[in-house]
């Protein structure tokens, strides 16, 4: 400002003003606050950091800028209805496609749809999809590391369209069971492979070689993704995935009870005529200027159900605004910062875990994110519940960490669950039958 004004300092800027009137004791102002903090701020009801939930499991906090619900709150974007007439809907069709945009960058696919209602639902059309594309095949197989709650609206999919869903094991490790996979691929009736990165259990597998290996026996790889980390990792597009699917509640969305979500699907050119939902694409109007319209979209998609490619259509894709007008005030340098904070808390929440008697990593020296795994050799304490995490079963518990999780909060964690080990009054609980 001061460049502006044609001035070197701030006594240039004062100079008109007699010194007697000038301030000339330290200004006694605080440091910086995030939106976070402010917000606390203002509030007066700063969250105690004994209470920071650390659940995950498919379900993720992030801090959002205050941008986020100010954009979606206004009332041209409240509505359900699918923008069919170009001309007067040309606002949500440009948002549309530029989140179509941004998910095709962050999974290295070619073309993306509208959105969809959420992560499961569309991992489960991405299975529809590719028994579409087999014809003959109506066999999937989906790995035991993707999560249960996903698994669980595929099978109910499989079931009502007489599609055959297998599970393919885990190893010790965490990792989807390669051997097995390839045995079942030999079989030659496959018609798609559902793979998670990072996975159920926060790791980051090695799918090196894999898609070569589907697209051998002719099958289609898809895979589910948590899109808050696809900034940092390989991307579905680098492994050679056919499909990429997942839920945009981690870029941003906010927790709450339940919803909303955003579910993405993105794909190749050649399986863009399988794709379930809107794609909106971007021409010229008659004037040669730059407009938005619903392009490949059949009206058998929306009146004819027994000839459409899927009946998830009518999402009016409020939260799809909402994720991009995330990334777009975050940007690449903002999605890396928030990836290295969360993975650099996860990290050093682990290793403190670590040093407490009869807890120990269940996958030690598997890479992960910010998510991740924790053993108790004596069962989990009573005490715990929902906020320290997702039990697995009676000895392993998920944590997650987010980028506010700060090294005090942290330490107060683990002394929390020092005292607990080390005062448990209730007789630890026994394996219960698989």
């Amino acid at each position: 400002m001061l460049k502006k004004c044609g001035m070197t300092s701030l006594d240039d800027l004062y100079s008109d003003v007699p010194k007697a009137l000038q301030y000339d004791k330290p200004y006694d102002v605080p440091e910086a606050y995030t939106e976070e903090e402010l917000r606390a701020q203002f509030n007066k009801a700063e969250t105690p950091d004994s209470s920071t939930p650390l659940l995950g499991a498919g379900f993720y906090y992030h801090g959002a800028p205050a941008v986020c619900k100010n954009i979606i709150s206004r009332s041209e974007f409240l509505t359900a209805y699918t923008p069919y007439q170009a001309e007067i809907s040309q606002g949500t069709l440009q948002y549309i496609f530029e989140f179509q945009s941004m998910m095709t960058e962050l999974t290295g696919m070619e073309v993306s749809n509208a959105s969809m209602y959420d992560g499961t639902t569309a991992t489960a059309e991405a299975m529809m999809m590719a028994v579409a594309a087999a014809k003959k095949r109506n066999r999937v197989l989906i790995s035991a590391t993707v999560n249960p709650i996903v698994r669980n609206v595929a099978k109910t999919y499989a079931w009502a369209h007489d599609v055959t869903l297998d599970v393919i094991p885990e190893t010790k490790d965490g990792d989807t069971d390669l051997k097995a996979l390839k045995k079942e691929l030999e079989k030659d009736d496959v018609a798609g492979v559902i793979v998670a990165t990072p996975n159920f259990y926060g790791i980051l597998e090695d799918y090196s070689g894999v898609a070569d290996l589907c697209h051998e026996h002719k099958a289609l790889l898809i895979m589910n993704c948590i899109a808050g980390a696809l900034p940092v990792i390989k991307s579905p597009g680098e492994w050679g995935a056919d499909i990429a699917v997942g839920d945009g509640q981690s870029l941003g969305v906010p927790l709450n009870f339940g919803g909303p979500y955003v579910g993405f699907l993105c794909t190749s050119k050649k399986l863009i005529r399988k794709m379930p939902g809107r794609i909106v694409g971007a021409t010229t109007d008659a004037d040669g200027k730059r407009a938005f319209v619903l392009t490949l979209q059949a009206r058998e998609q929306h009146i004819r159900r027994e000839k459409a490619t899927s009946n998830i259509c009518s999402n009016q894709s409020l939260m799809a605004l909402y994720v991009t007008t995330y990334l777009s005030a975050m940007g690449p340098k903002g999605m890396q910062r928030i990836n290295d904070l969360c993975c650099d808390n996860a990290h050093r929440l682990a290793d403190e875990l670590c040093t407490l008697p009869g807890v120990s990593l269940a996958y030690p020296n598997r890479p992960f994110l910010n998510e991740f795994v924790i053993k108790f050799k004596d069962g989990i304490p009573s005490e715990f519940d929902g906020q320290f995490g997702y039990r697995l079963d009676d000895n392993r518990l998920l944590i997650y960490t987010h980028e506010d999780f700060t090294p005090d909060r942290s330490a107060e964690f683990v002394q929390i669950l020092k005292f607990i080990l080390s005062n448990d009054p209730e007789p630890k609980p026994k394996a219960r039958k698989s």
